[in-house]
């Protein structure tokens, strides 16, 4: 008997203030990795512009959302700035049961959920890494706040407040990546799925003839 070696597929979740800019690290690294499944979320709030059903989010009424979370469809799901938000158990199951690493975008409250979860689910457990993107500072992630454009004040004054809260639980996850440049932002976190890869593999038994 020999061995040969299995890589445990991953589940890479990454979470950050809103308006770190987690979407778009999360698509470079898809870009970057085109074996890096993403899992598409579910969402009350209304479509941004360009943002696609299945492709960016579920948009969901609320009515449906509760009716789903009635019916124990979601791995996880909270709400976020007055809006529901949640990751269907099919959705992730599905891509690693095919053997595809799965990078999910989603809020610190939904992490916590999923790293509680995992502790009484050995797939999950076996499969999770957890990264938190940390904005150089306040009043940058302020800045890139208001430079979208799309917030009222006080949403923005909320959205601040929440992140000092997250930047708070930075430490509960496995890796913080203190955002600098996209290009660095990139490579760090290449990095580190490479390592979680190399440190998940797994020897499996196999016979041989003689």
């Amino acid at each position: 008997m020999s061995s040969a070696v299995s890589s445990t597929p991953l589940l890479v979740v990454l979470s950050a203030p809103s308006g770190a800019g987690k979407t778009t690290l999360c698509d470079n690294v898809r870009a970057a990795l085109p074996n890096v499944r993403r899992a598409v979320t579910c969402t009350t709030r209304k479509p941004r512009d360009g943002e696609q059903e299945g492709a960016d989010y579920y948009f969901l009424g609320e009515d449906e959302f509760l009716a789903r979370v009635e019916g124990g469809e979601f791995l996880e799901n909270a709400v976020v700035h007055g809006n529901h938000y949640g990751v269907f158990k099919s959705e992730l199951r599905a891509k690693l049961a095919e053997g595809n690493d799965v990078l999910l975008n989603i809020d610190v409250q939904g992490a916590a959920t999923i790293r509680e979860r995992a502790a009484s689910d050995p797939v999950l457990s076996r499969s999770l890494v957890t990264v938190f993107l940390r904005p150089p500072s306040l009043a940058e992630l302020e800045q890139r706040l208001r430079g979208r454009g799309t917030d009222p004040e006080e949403t923005i004054a909320r959205r601040l407040a929440i992140a000092t809260e997250e930047m708070n639980q930075a430490g509960q996850f496995d890796h913080t990546l203190t955002s600098v440049t996209r290009e660095a932002d990139v490579e760090r976190m290449l990095g580190i799925i490479e390592n979680a890869r190399l440190a998940k593999r797994e020897p499996i038994p196999t016979h041989e003839q003689t």
